[in-house]
């Protein structure tokens, strides 16, 4: 019994020890940094300010296209009845050639878009979103060459929509 007794108290002496090494508090991890996904980099947000460029320019482009293309189709309609004076006919070949070079313009800019976006680390995961686009602008320069205007602005209608979802997977 005394045996017992002893143990309990040399037992109970130590619990005070024990108790206090116990009560110290641990501080809370603090939380990561913010991630890429949730704040974007320069090199991504410039990135993102040259998609949203080429974006703004191309509906821009598109809009003035339908009014050119319309202009276009009526003055052939006046070729084709002999109604055009050979000033008409020499305007028309102007504006077909200005709307080629102007698309031959945007598709460069795609495609230096694309090289860029393929060529730095931190744009890298968006280029297979991306890529396709200044194919599509080709496309559409070929349909205008042969003179299919309204099908062309179609073609760069979706090179648009492949942009906006380039766009949104950016921010």
């Amino acid at each position: 019994m005394k045996r017992a007794t002893i143990l309990a108290l040399v037992c109970v002496s130590f619990l005070p020890l024990t108790a206090a090494a116990q009560t110290r508090r641990r501080t809370p991890r603090k939380a990561p940094a913010a991630t890429s996904k949730t704040q974007p980099t320069a090199v991504v947000h410039d990135g993102a300010t040259e998609v949203a460029n080429q974006i703004k320019t191309l509906t821009r482009f598109i809009y003035v296209l339908g009014g050119v293309a319309k202009g276009i189709e009526q003055t052939e309609g006046a070729v084709r009845r002999n109604e055009a004076s050979p000033a008409i006919v020499a305007q028309l070949q102007k504006d077909k050639a200005t709307v080629k070079a102007s698309l031959q313009s945007v598709r460069e800019g795609l495609d230096r878009l694309e090289i860029r976006f393929r060529s730095t680390p931190e744009l890298n995961r968006y280029y297979t979103n991306l890529v396709g686009s200044a194919a599509g602008a080709a496309t559409a320069e070929d349909e205008a060459a042969a003179g299919q205007i309204d099908r062309a602005g179609r073609s760069l209608l979706a090179v648009v929509n492949r942009l906006t979802d380039v766009l949104l997977e950016m921010k």
